[in-house]
């Protein structure tokens, strides 16, 4: 019989293995670490983002993606919103293409269209990331494209390098701006073993997260041209994004971020071990094979329901959480999971939940 959801929550907290993600500080001592490092740096609250905390992580921002100038953001929806009604009206055209499985079409409950009254239009194959003919496949006049990297829906798969710079070529030809739905884009730079600002060359706008890699409280950067960021800002207060203290999110991102990105090649590599540890097993495949960053996804043959009963019994057998949530997938009969390394899995090796999964493949396969 499958557990009740506090009977799960309760199985989770005992386990003293949990696979995916970073672990979770309680909120006392999340503050209590944000107010000694405060003190420590002589942090200042600003006043409606103006102030050097802010100003300085906004310009080192931009230096790291090759930018002339960036903006905090609250939220990345906030962000995006504000680059492409900005594209938009530069180029007197509400159209924008963008992957199919974006965040935008997905999961913002068709903000671009109640909000901005934009048109999104699918460029390329959901099961992969964007490439040149794709767009060149595109034959309806667009104000910008938006490049996922990586693309989260497909299992992070990245554009190999080659792909990247000519995508970036066949926009410039086309005289279309390119915007990068950087979410993840920390992640990235193991794969491509160059600088965040190679990495964003070409991109007109860029947008990056400050709590899904790095671990911020919340927020996101928007970064791109002087007149491109002026823009954002007044799009930032029309939203009412424009908070009296911004310092609270910036600080947790700023006291983090250095770590952080300095710890993605080792994440990106336990990665990959953990994926050439299921391989062997019939029950279970991975996508992609040879994951490009920390995170992948892993399917799994058996549906949703079934998947997380044997979950919690291994779980129960092996103090192992090995996935969250699941899915359906589209092979009728499986399902799908997603999994981000961090520094859990980092700190014990990847042996002990391989050896977990081989109990859970058993069990899929009895």
């Amino acid at each position: 019989m499958a557990l009740t959801p506090t009977e799960r929550k309760q199985l989770r907290k005992d386990c003293t293995l949990v696979v995916s993600g970073f672990a979770p500080m309680s909120a006392g001592d999340d503050f209590r670490q944000l107010a000694q490092w405060c003190e420590a740096q002589g942090v200042e609250h600003d006043i409606y983002g103006d102030g050097p905390l802010v100003e300085g992580f906004e310009h080192k921002v931009a230096a790291l993606l090759g930018q002339a100038a960036a903006v905090f953001m609250p939220s990345g929806i906030m962000a995006q919103l504000a680059a492409l009604r900005i594209w938009a009206e530069a180029a007197g055209l509400p159209r924008f293409g963008m992957h199919p499985t974006s965040h935008l079409a997905l999961h913002e409950e068709e903000a671009y269209t109640a909000l901005m009254q934009l048109h999104g239009v699918p460029v390329g194959d959901r099961l992969r990331p964007l490439v040149a003919d794709d767009l060149a496949a595109c034959r309806q006049p667009l104000a910008c494209l938006l490049v996922e990297l990586p693309i989260r829906e497909a299992g992070g798969q990245l554009p190999s390098w080659e792909e990247l710079q000519a995508l970036k070529a066949a926009a410039q030809a086309r005289g279309l701006p390119l915007h990068m739905d950087g979410a993840r884009l920390w992640e990235c730079g193991p794969f491509y073993g160059r600088p965040y600002a190679e990495i964003a060359a070409g991109f007109d706008s860029v947008y990056v997260s400050l709590y899904k890699g790095i671990g911020g409280l919340a927020g996101a950067v928007l970064a791109g041209s002087e007149d491109f960021v002026a823009q954002s800002r007044r799009w930032r207060r029309r939203m009412g994004g424009t908070l009296v203290h911004l310092s609270p999110m910036v600080a947790s991102a700023a006291m983090r971020l250095d770590e952080r990105l300095a710890l993605m090649p080792a994440l990106a590599a336990c990665a990959g071990t953990l994926a050439a540890g299921l391989e062997g097993f019939s029950s279970l495949r991975v996508n992609p094979r040879h994951p490009p960053t920390n995170m992948f996804h892993l399917h799994i043959d058996a549906p949703a329901d079934a998947a997380l009963a044997l979950r919690d019994l291994v779980a129960a057998e092996t103090g192992c959480w090995l996935f969250e949530r699941a899915r359906p997938s589209e092979v009728p009969g499986w399902s799908v999971s997603e999994l981000t390394i961090g520094d859990r899995l980092l700190a014990t090796g990847p042996a002990r939940a391989i050896a977990a999964f081989a109990q859970l493949d058993g069990a899929l396969r009895a």
